[in-house]
């Protein structure tokens, strides 16, 4: 008797009469059936906005971040749950480790970003703010907030976990309550997923919701602050974009297709380089990894004509090797299909591919996948095609067979390389392997109006390489034309995209106060207790400090250069300096800044324990000898990471603005200090006697 899966929708399970049987890609056995009963999406909506919108706002990034990183943990502790479940996809261990662990990994990056990256609360400053009218009264920026709305997450089959998690981090970062949508055929690995999520108890009360099965009328009830997201076909793609509700309510849409990947070997790699192995090893990792089923595979391996024949013998020796079968067996190296559906589907394609193309390698080279049972499973053969005339040839760039599928095209001139690259109308990702710069100069701005991501592969290179097909959490995935025009991930842009951006106007002090970060014109506090001295919890945004004055001197500049080794001739011979656009001897910029400092740090031990960084540092007018500056340190902008030292002292970061005047009220250095500040001690009070 097998499982029937069940939706988790608002804050409880549902489904228990079994409907669609779903069966295991290896050896056909049913491994679990959807649930016949409907989804109440207005339930599932109303539990999203008014359970999840508000328990996720009780939280701002940072604590949202820490949710995403025990999550993260939690998952990993119990990986071994999902890997015994992921084994019925067809997947190997090494084909589920990307979809496991690279899931929770995703979680892992981005409360990394989410720590390091966004702020306290829930507002980002897209700053700076910039003077809109000549006196400073006036003034315009930038900010980002929670939009209040759900995502809709609709994926596809062949990452089941990876493919939820890495749309639901950024989402969750946001502020975004999510419900995803896992494709049918292997949604109970989705279900275990969700499973163990909702074991964990991490996740705040309508964070993530889970469907099984048809999404009925959801996108009907969707409004305008809500979000959707989709992996799949570019043909499905194309239908959901028009969808009557999402196009009447204006709401964002963001579709990552399929598309036909291509890997270019260049006209400077000759059978003897170790480049042209790398290609080979490419393209025939990219076929059999998942068998094939990856959105970002190398559907066309584009050659050139002179060493097409060197290629194709590389590879079909490289594919022989492989050996198909049961997951489970040690010496597997690629799995099955995700279904017996998703095999007839790749045979119907190759089928067509092979009407304007040859067999180089395939199921007629002795292809018998080995394990019990796997004669019901849904195998495919590694098959690799080749079109003699590309440029004839559509079918080459248009029919994708989603499986461990790949066509050859022979090239004549690094042009008309990329001239078959862009016949395909669009890709996530393709790959340049070259030895040449120059190369890699020309062809890589050409080739990227065509493509999302693109990976120069050189011996160099070839030691760290994630390979072509790996998205990352730091990097964009997604790309233009058939690709589906969106774009995930890419670090913190991707949280950005469940942001709603706006311009605000308005005083310095208003738009201070809006954004939580000092604005120059602002009012500001000054008082006879140092900012060095308070403690995180007691400093607060505008707290300034107006130093005293310092006056540069010839004998300043002498020792700078003694101790610094720089004694570029500005700063030491009189008459070239008179001669320079400045027309006299300046002090060194890095004299200023550390000038600077010794008038503004407070020497003493305090709640400042370290400076780790400056951002923004500009020089903007030069001092000379005699020159007289003063600074002026405002706090601007705190951020409390929830950190603790090693003795179980709390601390924060806290950005200093710091602005460098000279006698003439004029700017001559501007920049922002980073430090890490001290929280006050916590206090341990003795219990009353009894």
């Amino acid at each position: 008797m097998t499982t029937t899966l069940q939706s988790y929708i608002a804050g409880r399970w549902i489904g228990q009469q079994a409907a669609q049987q779903l069966r295991s890609a290896v050896n056909g056995q049913p491994v679990a059936s959807t649930h016949a009963e409907a989804i109440d999406f207005a339930e599932a909506l109303q539990y999203a906005r008014r359970t999840g919108i508000p328990a996720l706002m009780a939280l701002d990034f940072q604590q949202r971040a820490e949710r995403l990183k025990a999550l993260a943990k939690y998952l990993a502790a119990n990986k071994e749950t999902l890997y015994a479940v992921s084994a019925h996809t067809g997947a190997t261990r090494a084909d589920s480790w990307i979809d496991i662990e690279g899931g929770a990994g995703t979680l892992s990056a981005y409360a990394s970003i989410g720590t390091n990256e966004l702020p306290s609360g829930n507002l980002v400053h897209e700053g700076p703010a910039f003077p809109l009218g000549k006196k400073g009264g006036f003034a315009g920026t930038h900010i980002l907030v929670p939009r209040g709305g759900v995502a809709v997450h609709i994926d596809a089959f062949n990452f089941p976990i990876w493919g939820l998690l890495e749309k639901f981090a950024p989402s969750f970062l946001a502020g975004m309550p999510c419900i995803g949508k896992p494709a049918t055929a292997t949604s109970y690995l989705t279900e275990a997923l969700m499973r163990l999520i909702v074991q964990s108890g991490i996740l705040p009360a309508g964070s993530l919701q889970l469907v099984i099965g048809s999404t009925g009328d959801l996108l009907d009830r969707l409004e305008g602050p809500d979000v959707v997201t989709f992996t799949g076909s570019a043909d499905t793609a194309a239908k959901l974009r028009v969808h009557p509700n999402i196009v009447r309510q204006s709401i964002p849409f963001n579709a990552e297709a399929d598309s036909l990947n291509c890997a270019i070997l260049a006209p400077d790699v000759t059978p003897d380089d170790e480049e042209f192995d790398l290609f080979v090893k490419e393209v025939a990792r990219e076929m059999t990894t998942k068998a094939g089923q990856k959105c970002t595979a190398i559907r066309r391996a584009i050659v050139p004509h002179q060493h097409l024949d060197a290629v194709a013998e590389r590879l079909r020796a490289r594919l022989a090797k492989t050996v198909v079968g049961d997951p489970s067996r040690e010496e597997v190296r690629m799995g099955a299909l995700a279904s017996r559906d998703q095999q007839a589907d790749v045979a119907e394609r190759v089928a067509t591919l092979l009407k304007g193309a040859e067999l180089v390698y395939g199921e007629r080279d002795g292809f018998s996948p080995v394990g019990d049972g796997v004669s019901e499973g849904a195998f495919f053969a590694p098959t690799l095609l080749l079109s003699r005339k590309p440029l004839e040839h559509d079918a080459a760039h248009d029919v994708e067979a989603f499986g461990p599928v790949s066509t050859l095209m022979p090239y004549d001139g690094i042009d008309e390389a990329l001239a078959l690259a862009a016949r395909g109308r669009g890709s996530l990702v393709g790959t340049l392997v070259t030895r040449d710069p120059a190369i890699a100069a020309k062809a890589i701005p050409v080739a990227t109006a065509w493509h999302g991501r693109l990976l120069v592969l050189d011996r160099e290179a070839a030691a760290e390489s994630t390979g072509h097909g790996s998205p990352l959490p730091q990097l964009k995935h997604g790309g233009p034309g058939r690709a589906g025009g969106g774009e995930e991930l890419g670090g913190l842009r991707a949280v950005k995209h469940y942001l709603q951006r706006a311009a605000v106007q308005g005083s310095p002090t208003m738009l201070a106060a809006i954004t939580g970060e000092h604005v120059r014109g602002a009012a500001v506090r000054e008082s006879d207790v140092h900012p060095f001295r308070r403690y995180f919890e007691d400093l607060r945004i505008g707290d300034s400090l107006l130093t005293h004055r310092r006056t540069v001197g010839e004998a300043d500049i002498v020792a700078f250069g003694g101790i610094s080794g720089d004694y570029f001739y500005m700063h030491f011979d009189e008459v070239a300096a008179r001669q320079s656009p400045f027309g006299k001897r300046i002090a060194h910029g890095y004299f200023v800044l550390s000038a600077a400092a010794g008038l503004f740090v407070s020497p003493s031990p305090g709640p400042v324990l370290a400076n780790y960084g400056l951002d923004t540092l500009r020089f903007t007018k030069p001092v000379g000898i005699g020159d007289t500056i003063q600074a002026r340190l405002t706090c601007k902008r705190k951020i409390d990471r929830n950190k603790k030292d090693a003795s179980g002292q709390g601390q924060g970061v806290v950005a200093w603005d710091v602005e460098v005047t000279n006698q003439d009220g004029e700017l001559v250095a501007s920049y922002d200090i980073l430090t890490l500040v001290s929280k006050k001690p916590e206090t341990t009070s003795t219990p009353a006697s009894t």
